[in-house]
């Protein structure tokens, strides 16, 4: 095998890099136009809450179901290829979510969450797959950088949508503006991704490689496991902090929002400078220290009594959870041949944390407080940190 490389200088790597960040960015928009409005969502379909609930399983489900041949389909189309198909799905899904609200039919939101979710999924390992290949030939971490786009994706989705609300903009116009510029932008994106790294004649072939063999390799599924920890600790956080702190500890609204803010400042503060700090000291030992400062932040929240040490344990959980969902897929795709067929196993048994955390937060928070039933992260911080060791890079052929 070859190994294309390049260096900071070599201007179509520096296309790449911008190019995966657009995809990463352009992602996370998408994923906040509808969700940072869902109140007008359950408004326009005449639907109570509980409902609304059942509605977004659509997209939860079918982005997992999407995972395991995300793969497959990288693998066979390129990563180019296969985030711009995942843009059309997820822009086909919100214009025909747009015009679901303009009709008032829940069947057709109900299709339309499928389209956006099955997109989200193959979208989401493709440009993974990409953002590890271009971090391998920058020869320096990238992928908490790439995962931080993604968190100001959502931010600027939900300042967007936040204005479009104000001016009392409807949410079925929104909806189809952002599906019909989504892939037109994604599209302009992917003709900058690399090209697939090419075999020599001198090399023998490698044996084909897919998402079964992945599925029985205990590095990835360690690997998967630990994605799975840390992806607990940011999806419960993203959930329920803003409920831990009303509920739990007496807070007013505006304060339980100031946490949710603090969290989410923190999380993509780490993503930045991650990234040096992963150079220097390695995947493991930064991996390990992060399951230390969540755990250290989450005791805090749950025990920490005045509102400003519990504030700071929402700085350290966000820190703490920052590194160990891109760092998963960083080792998922050390050996470029088999990254795609990895990096799916990875993400599907990692986003089972983001599909099935609420469902078993939620009825435990009813039954025993929101605070005891949040110990369950301590055990997805403990999971993290014991299972860092995977994530030790492969020796490079």
């Amino acid at each position: 095998m070859t190994t294309s490389t390049g260096t900071a200088a070599d201007p179509a790597l520096l296309r790449a890099r911008t190019a995966v960040v657009i995809a990463f960015w352009t992602s996370g928009v998408a994923l906040a136009a509808l969700l940072a409005r869902l109140p007008a969502a359950r408004d326009d379909l005449g639907l109570n809450t509980a409902e609304l609930g059942l509605l977004l399983l659509c997209v939860s489900a079918s982005s997992v179901a999407s995972l395991p041949t995300a793969g497959p389909v990288v693998a066979r189309f390129g990563p180019a290829r296969t985030v711009l198909g995942g843009a059309v799905l997820v822009g086909l899904g919100q214009v025909l979510a747009a015009l679901a609200l303009a009709t008032t039919a829940v069947w057709l939101a109900a299709a339309a969450l499928l389209f956006v979710g099955l997109g989200t999924g193959v979208w989401d390992v493709a440009m993974n797959v990409e953002g590890a290949d271009v971090e391998r030939r920058l020869g320096r971490s990238l992928m908490p950088r790439l995962h931080a786009a993604f968190s100001i994706g959502t931010v600027s989705g939900a300042g967007v949508s936040a204005v479009t609300a104000a001016l009392d903009v409807p949410l079925a116009a929104q909806l189809a503006a952002v599906g019909l510029a989504g892939p037109v932008l994604v599209g302009a994106a992917t003709r900058c991704f690399l090209a697939a790294p090419q075999h020599t004649g001198s090399a023998e072939p490698r044996p084909r490689f897919g998402v079964r063999d992945a599925w029985r390799e205990p590095r990835t599924v360690l690997v998967g496991l630990m994605v799975l920890g840390f992806a607990l600790t940011e999806g419960a956080a993203n959930d329920w902090i803003a409920v831990a702190l009303v509920d739990g500890h007496g807070a007013t609204e505006a304060v339980g929002a100031v946490a949710f803010g603090c969290f989410v400042t923190a999380m993509t503060t780490g993503r930045f400078v991650g990234g040096a700090l992963l150079d220097r000291f390695g995947r493991v030992a930064v991996l390990r220290a992060t399951a230390v400062l969540a755990l250290a932040g989450l005791l805090l929240v749950l025990f920490g009594g005045p509102l400003p040490v519990v504030l700071a344990g929402t700085l350290l959980w966000g820190l703490g959870a920052s590194l160990g969902f891109p760092v998963g897929m960083s080792a998922a795709a050390d050996d470029p041949e088999r990254a795609a067929p990895r990096v799916s196993a990875v993400s599907s048994i990692g986003y089972v944390a983001f599909l099935a955390g609420p469902p078993l937060i939620g009825p435990l928070g009813q039954q025993f407080g929101i605070l005891t039933s949040l110990l369950v992260v301590v055990g997805a911080v403990v999971l993290g940190g014991v299972t860092s060791g995977a994530a030790r890079p492969l020796p490079r052929p």
